[in-house]
């Protein structure tokens, strides 16, 4: 069976790639995602990711420090995170590419937007790091422009939950999964899916949102697929 979407954008936490660990890398743990990326590649997406550095740091809990610089610290933390899954899956036999919003040649291609479409449309995997390149925005807001920028179909946001809840599942027994959802939803009932500026950023450029469980890293080929798993929004 082939993918259902011809360009997907798989938004990772941080968080994620730290397994068990809770900080730092997990190496063992980035492989197994990168399987699943291959895996998606092999059945015909074109595969971008926007990572998170929240494995490293998170500039909103800097305390005292200066927000902008707290940010830009955070921007190289997604670098590092970049630099890991363009490893494992080169090691699996997948060509990927790393582009930064920040420039540093040294390590990765600047973010030119021609370029990564014509890297998507040889097979290879674009990952983008520094977020947007600018602070006060988050990774969320990151993927939603870089996803409407590529044309991508759909982001794909691989949490720790398996989909969207009308409050915390972790907290409340009683808690009631969504299946499908709006973007207007998203944003009335302030469900905590993306950020407002992500969610606004994907109505207004008509982009999908497919929640899911990372957990199973199984459930990447089940959405690649078109199969039920998580909550979509759209």
């Amino acid at each position: 069976m082939e993918s259902v979407y011809k360009r997907i954008l798989l938004k990772l936490s941080g968080e994620v790639l730290a397994g068990e660990k809770g900080m730092g890398i997990d190496f063992d743990k980035v492989l197994d995602i990168c399987k699943r990326v291959k895996k998606a590649t092999e059945l015909g997406a074109q595969v971008a990711i926007v990572v998170g550095g929240g494995n490293f740091w998170r500039g909103r809990s800097s305390g005292d420090m200066d927000r902008t610089r707290a940010d830009h610290m955070g921007m190289l933390a997604t670098t590092i995170n970049s630099l890991a899954l363009c490893d494992a899956l080169e090691q699996l036999g997948v060509t990927a590419r790393v582009q930064t919003a920040v420039e540093m040649r040294q390590v990765a291609e600047p973010y030119i937007r021609n370029k990564a479409i014509r890297h998507l449309e040889k097979g290879r995997v674009v990952i983008f790091g520094c977020g947007t390149g600018n602070p006060f925005f988050s990774t969320d807001t990151a993927a939603a422009l870089r996803a409407a920028e590529i044309g991508a179909n759909v982001i794909f946001k691989a949490t720790n939950v398996d989909g969207v809840y009308d409050c915390d599942p972790n907290k409340n027994d009683h808690a009631v999964k969504f299946d499908e959802l709006s973007h207007n939803e998203i944003l009335q009932k302030q469900l905590h899916v993306m950020d407002a500026t992500a969610a606004s950023l994907c109505m207004e450029n008509d982009i999908k949102i497919l929640v899911f469980n990372l957990t199973d890293p199984d459930n990447i080929i089940r959405a690649v697929k078109g199969e039920p798993v998580g909550t979509l929004v759209k």
